[in-house]
């Protein structure tokens, strides 16, 4: 069937000289159904005139000799049938003219079978449809608006981590010992930037947790039941801040019956059910923060400082080794009362870590809360999932609890979407089973931040020959999207910035840094806009959801947690940038390819990047020249079966900013000429 191989050296003069032809493969489903039903056909093309014998390769099957089904434009298409009820894999086989053997699957043309990067199908697995191209919004909820003073945390209105709450002017400088510091962002802010962000051009909020809890980032959950009603409402207030000759959280009191009483509690998940009713009116999803590897100690399980006892529920496991929360936690000794060896998250003893294996009630509890928030009255979208890797304590269990997770929220709400927090390899979680996608670290924000930057994404480090690196980024996109089932790679979150990782534009001034180290001043100097714009182009026109951390778009700078925390500069926002941010927002809106278009290199060399996102007949340029020279490109539009046709230049950035010039520029004989300047990206169509 396939001649034999020629020796190596040869097989490689050979690889470039057909590739500079150039020979061209496309591997694409022709059957959309939902569910991907009975057989899909499989489809390949060739560049037109070269005749090849092209063999679909199964997982599992006897590789089979693919059809000649049409020629269009510049190519020939090869067509094989495919069964698809079960999950499989498959690549193809192309063999010239010439004797020549080539492998194609998501490594691209390849001289040896890479398995690793092979396609695959998941009969039934369908990410939810709004969520795919999705624009999504990030929200640090303290830190967007206040929009109701009434519920602000007091000064000294309880401590933690030996620190007094602290309420914060909202244009005071970030301290680097942050936690316990409150700005008066909330719920109500939302609601009240609805407009806003509608007018932006978002369709999908997600907020970090808004759940009750001690911190201002509420990533340590003192009740799942209920929003935390310093971001809702505090209807019942009393009681008495901390005093200095009683500094201890026992007389705290007037936070005790903030977070505890009924009405409060009520009123406030009442709050968060109107937030995301509205959202719904506006167009606009909203995902909920679940923090399920470990909760905080002031949480009722644990209940180190006696909240809750004191309010009449039973005792916290701290306190009494009978407590009806004891399994929920792991311990390590026997030193009851008071035990305070339990194992917890990185060793921080405010994150216990969840003992889930130890205790069916737990899971089933926390089952319970997928379900609640995803259903009436409240009808959130969906879960993002704090380091959902590491819940539990095995690999096997971990992945038996997501699946668990996925059919309770999938039963409540066919439509939400479940987002697991991971860096790595996601696949493990990406079978159709448990997760739907992830936060897109390794397949977008690692990669964009070193071609463009050279730089670390927590600002730690900075990597010059990694700067317009095109190889290292071409080989680091495959490798990681290549994880990605389809389904997976088109809704996965893109960020450039969000609450654990250095703010985008401050890593433009390629200085290693932390706001300990360096200082807030420091995280804006340097700063370079043209490369922000470059990056926002990427962002919006990438395969996956571009998701935009609040503030990003406003120029906001900041170093790593906390300073990637200021609060969004109401009244001193970059005006320029946000227009921008509008602008692609709305340009990728009328283009369904930027949504759920294959991805096309176009031109790749050192600072330069041309690709197409293509759907159908619908087509999206991206040109991105991270050089300081200008630049005379010759695009191959035959990619995309062009010939002579006429492209659309839509924004072009450049300088300090961006320019619409609603030109024309015509393709001829399947190349299209552009002149870009230095640091400058353009879009077209």
């Amino acid at each position: 069937m396939i001649s034999s191989y020629t020796p190596y050296p040869a097989r490689l003069a050979l690889y470039k000289r057909l590739t500079a032809m150039p020979l061209d493969f496309e591997a694409v489903f022709s059957d959309e159904s939902p569910d991907y039903l009975s057989k899909d056909k499989i489809k390949i093309r060739l560049r037109k005139g070269q005749r090849a014998a092209c063999w679909l390769c199964v997982s599992g099957s006897k590789p089979s000799l693919m059809e000649k089904a049409a020629t269009a434009g510049y190519f020939d298409f090869y067509e094989a049938g495919i069964p698809a009820d079960a999950p499989l894999s498959y690549y193809f086989i192309i063999e010239t003219e010439w004797n020549e053997v080539y492998f194609y699957n998501k490594a691209g043309i390849r001289l040896e079978h890479a398995a690793g990067y092979d396609f695959s199908v998941m009969p039934g697995f369908r990410v939810p449809e709004w969520a795919k191209g999705c624009v999504m919004y990030q929200i640090f909820v303290d830190r967007f608006y206040n929009g109701d003073p009434t519920n602000d945390v007091v000064n000294n209105e309880y401590a933690y981590l030996g620190k007094a709450a602290k309420r914060r002017d909202w244009h005071d400088p970030v301290e680097n010992t942050d936690v316990c510091n409150f700005y008066g962002g909330d719920i109500q802010g939302i609601l009240d930037k609805l407009p806003y962000l509608k007018d932006l051009g978002i369709e999908v909020l997600y907020l970090n947790p808004v759940f009750v809890s001690p911190s201002n980032h509420k990533y340590d959950a003192q009740d799942y039941g209920h929003i935390d009603p310093h971001l809702g409402v505090i209807k019942n207030d009393g009681g008495s801040h901390l005093l200095f000759e009683r500094f201890k959280n026992a007389y705290a009191t007037k936070y005790i019956q903030r977070v505890t009483d009924p009405e409060n509690l009520r009123l406030s998940d009442e709050l968060m059910a109107r937030l995301i009713a509205e959202a719904h009116g506006n167009g606009m999803k909203v995902i909920l923060d679940g923090v399920f590897n470990h909760c905080g100690a002031f949480n009722k399980w644990m209940d180190r400082e006696g909240f809750y006892e004191r309010a009449g529920e039973p005792a916290g496991a701290y306190r009494d080794k009978d407590s009806p929360y004891n399994g929920y936690f792991r311990w390590e000794s026997d030193n009851w009362p008071d035990n305070g060896d339990y194992d917890s998250w990185w060793g921080h003893s405010n994150h216990p870590k969840l003992n889930f294996e130890g205790s069916p009630e737990l899971c089933q509890y926390i089952f319970e809360m997928a379900r609640r928030w995803v259903s009436p009255p409240f009808n959130a979208d969906g879960w993002r999932l704090d380091v959902a890797a590491d819940l539990g304590y095995s690999r096997e269990f971990n992945i038996w609890f997501w699946r668990q997770f996925r059919r309770t929220v999938k039963e409540a709400n066919p439509n939400a979407i479940i987002l697991g927090e991971h860096y790595g390899d996601p696949s493990d979680w990406l079978t159709g089973s448990e997760w739907d996608t992830v936060m897109n670290y390794d397949a977008f924000m690692e990669p964009v931040t070193w071609f463009l930057c050279g730089m670390q994404k927590h600002s730690d480090m900075f990597k010059p020959e990694l700067i317009n690196d095109d190889r290292a980024f071409e080989q680091s996109m495959a490798y990681y999207m290549a994880r990605f089932p389809r389904e997976s790679l088109l809704s996965a979150m893109n960020q450039l910035s969000n609450h654990d990782h250095s703010r985008f534009l401050t890593r433009t001034n390629k200085t290693p840094g932390r706001l300990h180290t360096h200082g807030r001043r420091a995280a804006s100097a340097g700063i370079d806009k043209r490369v922000m714009y470059l990056a926002v182009l990427m962002q919006m026109t990438w395969p996956g959801a571009p998701c935009v951390y609040y503030g990003d778009e406003a120029g906001l700078t900041g170093w790593t947690d906390p300073d990637d925390r200021r609060p969004y500069p109401w009244g001193n926002e970059d005006k320029d940038m946000i227009n921008f941010h509008k602008t692609v927002i709305a340009l990728r809106g009328k283009s369904p390819a930027t949504r759920t278009g294959s991805l096309i290199y176009l031109v790749m060399r050192e600072g330069l990047l041309a690709y197409a996102r293509v759907l159908g007949s619908d087509r999206f340029i991206t040109v991105i020249n991270n050089t300081a020279d200008e630049m005379d490109l010759e695009i191959p539009v035959w990619k995309l079966n062009v010939g002579s046709d006429v492209f659309n230049i839509h924004i072009e950035t450049g300088g300090s900013g961006f320019t619409l010039p609603d030109a024309r520029v015509e393709s001829d004989n399947g190349f299209l000429h552009l002149t870009v300047q230095g640091k400058s990206g353009i879009l077209l169509s």
